[in-house]
């Protein structure tokens, strides 16, 4: 049987998409993941909230979870199908904190 990382709803674990909520309700689910034993947490977003995504990973990292570093970080863009039908990029960030 192989063992996968994702939840029963389909969405990977220890993966936080990053919107346009607070960042300090981002920093709760980085620091509930590493409190439930994860290794390793991604942080997503795209576009406007990259930004937010940057003070995720910082404030997650020097005031919640001290033993934390920056694994990796990826930039990418992808594309878009915008409500009009017609098609954009958009940039995208993954920053993943470890253990």
């Amino acid at each position: 049987m192989q063992e996968t990382n994702e939840m029963e709803s389909g969405m990977p674990e220890n993966v936080v998409y990053v919107g346009k909520k607070p960042a300090m309700n981002y920093v709760l689910a980085v620091v509930t993941q590493f409190n439930n034993g994860a290794r390793a947490v991604t942080i997503k977003a795209r576009g406007n909230t990259i930004g937010r995504a940057v003070d995720v990973a910082e404030i997650a990292r020097n005031r919640f979870v001290m033993d934390t570093k920056v694994q990796n970080i990826g930039i990418s863009s992808e594309e878009i199908t915008n409500e009009d039908g017609t098609k954009s990029k958009v940039s995208a960030i993954q920053i993943i904190l470890s253990k």
